[in-house]
């Protein structure tokens, strides 16, 4: 015993000695290290994340057990809590925040953050209230039966994509009527009532997980490539993000599927396992099956924009100059043709329907699309026309090229096509074309050179000679090292097939260094040409209207006028009293919309 005394006493005064040595060492720490630790050159965000003991993750129940008979008996347990992402590790984390916004869906706050961590791609981190393991069991195995029991609605009302707001608003007041019932004792907050409600709607409705994700409008992609990693998705500032969502299992996956198929009549089995589909919000849907996708199930979603590109998003983003803009303002008033061209994701149909608004407002406008994506002012005169695949026996297929040819028989003055694949769909769109329609449309080629070739060459196989209709290329270009989409080349159609690059985007000069410009290379002959037939105007005069046009683009930019509506409604009057819009340009006034 004594000798034990003896070694723990050595013990203590071996650590008052270390003590001492650290004391006296504190003071001269170099303070310039100090200080520099405690700069940052990027914003960061720091967050510390806690990983439950072992006996707080024994006391978590799984979502997908069962609930025994005792549980049933007892009083249910309401907890609204915040879903937080997860993490590996037990400690403070510094890292590079890229973006961080919020905002709400159905009335529901909703935040985002993306971070750089030590992944090759940012994560997205979505953060919503969510509700206890026990009230999830509750909402999803009892009162989404009696929800569907409550609402009488005919299949026929829900399947309608025309009905879709109505029929959504009384499921959201039968799931508020069966959550008052519920947990009006237990839940005194209409707020907290209002999140169980919202919940409800979704997972009987709606798609689940996904609806949050649905509802940000900074996301153009949704992309769920099996249940083991987590869902992807394309933020437009951030590019290709990680999500902080997992998804259950691969049936969860064919579940959203088969839900989304079974409302536009289409059905996806191990016999059809594919779809292309479309959601009643007008995104775009595509679904593949194991074995097809060899990793498990897939989900893409191509978000329909609520908020579209208009040309003066365009040009404050940078991705039109003014002048390239007002020159195709000149084309489309003077009813000349045009394409607009490029790769996948470059904004082809964006700017398709940006340059729409140019259409003036006393002429009838027919457009033809696979899925609708188009929104043009609400005051032209317009019909939205969408192919019909055929049903599961095989009839009622309403093709592209059946339209185009419907379209000719219905007196239209501008006709837009959404995407060119096909000879015959080439032939009808051309051959409208020659017999004095304008004709707008959008094909997948990376350059005038190629769009030229694509058009002349199986499959396509259309005649030179036939080209001459067509009076330009507009190419756009998404740059996915930087982010962006710019115009890449506007051209002028030539005799036979060839071309003249008039304007092209120039990313870096010699002596400049990134440039990111827009730049005129050559002079216009054959748009000169046709102007000069058709309008009357001669080079002067087309300088100055151009000129004209920039002005006007420029102050719209400058006052903020972004909307389909308030541009298109410019862009009419402007046809109307070109005098009147141009004194208010020179005053720098605001536009009277009320008017």
């Amino acid at each position: 015993m004594p000798k034990d005394k003896k070694n723990k006493d050595a013990i203590k005064e071996k650590i008052k000695e270390k003590l001492k040595q650290l004391s006296e060492e504190e003071p001269n720490r170099d303070d310039s290290t100090r200080e520099s630790t405690q700069e940052e050159k990027t914003e960061e965000v720091e967050e510390k994340i806690d990983v439950p003991t072992d006996t707080e993750s024994a006391e978590l129940e799984e979502p997908n057990s069962e609930v025994s008979s005792s549980e049933a008996s007892e009083e249910p347990k309401v907890e609204i809590v915040d879903e937080q992402p997860k993490e590996e590790e037990k400690r403070k984390m510094k890292v590079p925040l890229l973006a961080n916004y919020s905002f709400e869906s159905e009335n529901i706050p909703i935040s985002v953050k993306i971070v750089k961590l030590g992944d090759f791609v940012p994560r997205y981190e979505i953060t919503t209230p969510t509700v206890d393991a026990w009230t999830r069991k509750m909402l999803e195995s009892k009162l989404r039966g009696e929800l569907v029991s409550e609402v009488k609605l005919d299949i026929s009302e829900i399947l309608d994509p025309k009905k879709f707001d109505e029929v959504k608003a009384k499921f959201m007041e039968g799931a508020r009527r069966i959550i008052d019932r519920n947990f009006k004792e237990q839940l005194p907050d209409p707020r907290a009532r209002n999140i169980l409600s919202v919940y409800l709607l979704q997972n009987t409705l709606g798609l689940g997980k996904l609806e949050s994700l649905l509802a940000d409008e900074q996301l153009e992609e949704i992309v769920i490539n099996n249940s083991q990693e987590p869902i992807w998705v394309y933020h437009k500032r951030a590019g290709w993000c990680k999500s902080n969502i997992l998804l259950e299992s691969e049936e969860q996956i064919y579940d959203y599927a088969s839900t989304i198929a079974r409302k536009i009549g289409r059905q996806i089995n191990i016999l059809n396992p594919t779809l292309d589909a479309h959601l009643p919000t007008g995104d775009r849907v595509n679904a593949t099956l194991f074995p097809i996708s060899q990793f498990g199930n897939t989900l893409t979603i191509r978000k329909f924009s609520k908020n579209p590109w208009t040309i003066t998003t365009l040009i404050k983003s940078a991705t039109v100059s003014p002048e390239v803009a007002a020159l195709i303002w000149l084309c489309m008033q003077n009813e000349l043709s045009l394409l607009v061209t490029g790769g996948t994701g470059s904004g082809k149909t964006s700017f398709l329907n940006a340059i729409s608004a140019f259409i003036p407002a006393n002429q009838r406008i027919i457009s033809i699309e696979d899925t609708r994506e188009l929104t043009l002012p609400k005051f032209l005169q317009w019909v939205p026309m969408v192919v019909r695949e055929a049903n599961p026996e095989g009839k009622g297929e309403i093709t592209m090229l059946d339209l185009m040819i419907n379209a000719l028989r219905m007196r239209p003055d501008r006709i837009i096509v959404g995407e060119i694949r096909r000879q015959r769909e080439a032939e009808i769109l051309f051959e409208a074309m020659h017999t004095g329609h304008s004709v707008y449309a959008t094909l997948h080629a990376d350059n005038t050179e190629q769009t030229i070739s694509r058009l002349t060459n199986p499959p396509i196989n259309i005649p030179p000679q036939m080209l001459d209709a067509l009076s330009g290329v507009v190419v756009t270009f998404r740059h996915r090292r930087f982010n962006i989409r710019r115009v890449l080349e506007f051209s002028e159609i030539l005799k036979k097939g060839e071309f003249n690059v008039l304007h092209r985007w120039t990313i870096k000069e010699a002596g400049e260094g990134f440039t990111d410009k827009i730049k005129q290379i050559s002079k216009m002959t054959r748009l000169t040409e046709q102007l000069s037939l058709y309008a009357g105007m001669d080079d002067r005069e087309i300088a100055d209207n151009v000129a004209e046009k920039v002005s006007v683009l420029k102050w719209m930019v400058k006052q903020g006028y972004e909307s389909v509506d308030q541009v298109g409604r410019i862009v009419s009057n402007y046809y109307v009293d070109p005098d009147g819009v141009l004194e208010v340009v020179k005053k720098n006034q605001s536009w009277n919309f009320d008017e």
